[in-house]
């Protein structure tokens, strides 16, 4: 995992520039993103609409990945996926016992309504943070009080040890968002945070538009990762969402985009080879996966779920979805070797593609012929390239099975209601600490996987503060991942960008990011 931002592979080819002019592309978004003379835009081609865009409210990556740019966190992650401080003035102070961490805050931190940030704003925001996020909940049984002790000073005081604690701190999706105590309403309507870029407009289904934050108070340490300083460079980012990922790649080559995000792999060739366009190939990237609904329907039966995951050729699964090895790796371990938490615990249950030993589980759980529906989006190709596969396999193995094609908005609003499906396809980033994805690991993501197995192996391993003993502890977690079947993870996969030869700075990273990065005139 060292450096890995830094060893992403870059396909490029000099050209002429932009087919189309910026301010082109801005007429065609309308005149209310018509530029002003002398500023710079970049128009940011997503895969959808974001759901909300309250960092707390999704754990969804696209919320994550807009709205990094307003809020920030206490700490973050530096390239090689060290735990840094943000708004924190610097590491915490953590008591012997491990329970009672004190946080000083950065001074002359300016929030975007002209406010000085303070301990207070902090302990509003990760209040709500425990109250509203899966991560959140999942810690707040094991932390006693957050308290402001004095304007600059927070206390974080727990009832047992909780080693990825600053982890959970650090991660942008569903992250614990630091903004303005005022501002805090369910749902927001005000979005006042700290970042380099301020909210400025959202047009549902056309852009979200964010402008450079001129008082924003950037750290002084060289930029690495997420961590140290962050220059707002570019004075509008236009977050459009582009659904069909063709258009992001034909949008992107002819220069109405200057960036396009999770374009289909095959595409690869395409972009890299045309004028004035950047493939950018990041890898390992994440992994998808495919979450089961413990709750409620045939997937709450745990046999049934074994004889999902038996059923399934993860290989065959990954083909689909990326159509060349180069774009995936076929691997059942949660953590590669190298990692402190790899372990091949539980493996022998991955990629099996036994349609005949699945048939068997079923008879044995008595499965009624219910049929299996599986919720996946077009909006993220490979993902319903993969349902589609999927099926097949399942059909082989004697599963009924309904394909529910949505968008990803409505995949998102659709899982949380265990009434709606019984397996869905998503995807996450490749994290280092075990705790922070995927988010069935906690309390109340969805598929609701709750059992005494799971407990008691969490509880080992989070108890543990030794970084060596977690490593052995992980292996136990993983085991009862592969027998009690919450999700299955089908191996690791690349991402491919497309990036504009004029957008200069800009460094592959999971959630991508537009600080430190300039538009060439």
């Amino acid at each position: 995992m060292k450096d890995r931002w830094d060893r992403a592979g870059t396909l490029t080819r000099r050209g002429l520039g932009f087919a189309a002019t910026g301010l082109a592309a801005a007429a065609l978004l309308g005149p209310s993103l018509a530029w002003a003379q002398g500023t710079t835009s970049a128009n940011l081609a997503m895969v959808g609409e974001p759901q909300s865009l309250d960092p707390m409210a999704s754990t969804a990556d696209l919320v994550g990945l807009i709205m990094q740019h307003v809020y920030e966190p206490l700490y973050t992650f530096d390239a090689n996926w060290n735990i840094q401080p943000m708004l924190a003035a610097d590491m915490p102070k953590v008591s012997e016992d491990g329970k009672t961490y004190t946080i000083e805050l950065r001074k002359g931190v300016k929030l975007h309504n002209g406010r000085d940030l303070d301990a207070e704003d902090v302990v509003a925001s990760l209040k709500r943070w425990v109250d509203m996020t899966p991560r959140g909940k999942a810690l707040a049984k094991s932390i006693s009080s957050i308290t402001a002790k004095g304007p600059s000073t927070v206390e974080i005081a727990l009832s047992e040890v909780q080693p990825a604690l600053l982890a959970h701190l650090a991660l942008p999706s569903g992250f614990a968002a630091i903004m303005a105590k005022e501002s805090i309403a369910n749902p927001l309507v005000e979005f006042v945070g700290t970042g380099p870029y301020k909210f400025r407009e959202r047009k549902p289904d056309q852009f979200v538009v964010l402008v450079k934050n001129d008082a924003y108070s950037s750290r002084s340490e060289p930029a690495s990762g997420y961590a140290g300083k962050r220059e707002a460079k570019i004075d509008e980012l236009r977050f459009i969402p582009v659904p069909n990922a063709n258009t992001r790649v034909e949008g992107v080559i002819a220069g109405q985009y200057q960036f396009a995000d999770q374009l289909p792999v095959e595409s690869s060739k395409k972009v890299s080879t045309a004028p004035g366009v950047t493939a950018v190939l990041t890898m390992p990237y994440g992994f998808p996966y495919f979450p089961t609904n413990t709750k409620q329907g045939p997937m709450a039966n745990q046999k049934i779920r074994q004889a999902f995951q038996m059923a399934l050729n993860t290989e065959e699964l990954l083909l689909a979805g990326f159509g060349d090895p180069k774009f995936y790796s076929v691997a059942g371990e949660h953590f590669p070797k190298g990692s402190p938490f790899y372990s091949d615990a539980g493996t022998d249950k991955y990629n099996k593609g036994d349609a005949e030993g699945a048939k068997k589980l079923l008879e044995e759980a008595k499965y009624d012929g219910t049929p299996i529906r599986i919720l996946n989006s077009k909006q993220y190709d490979f993902h319903n390239r993969m349902a589609l596969v999927m099926a097949e396999q399942l059909k082989a193995a004697g599963f009924k099975v309904e394909l529910d094609v949505v968008d990803w908005a409505t995949l998102i609003q659709r899982r949380g209601d265990p009434a709606l499906w019984d397996v869905y396809i998503t995807h996450s980033a490749f994290l280092p600490e075990p705790m922070l994805s995927p988010p069935q690991l906690g309390d109340g993501a969805p598929g609701w996987w709750k059992t005494p197995a799971k407990d008691a192996a969490l509880a080992a391993f989070n108890s543990e503060p030794d970084p060596a003993k977690r490593g052995a502890l992980w292996g136990k977690v993983q085991e009862v991942v592969y027998d009690e079947v919450p999700y299955v993870r089908a191996g690791n996969f690349a991402s491919l960008s497309g990036v504009s030869n004029k957008m200069k700075g800009y460094t592959p990273m999971p959630w991508p990011s537009f600080w430190n990065v300039e538009i060439a005139k």
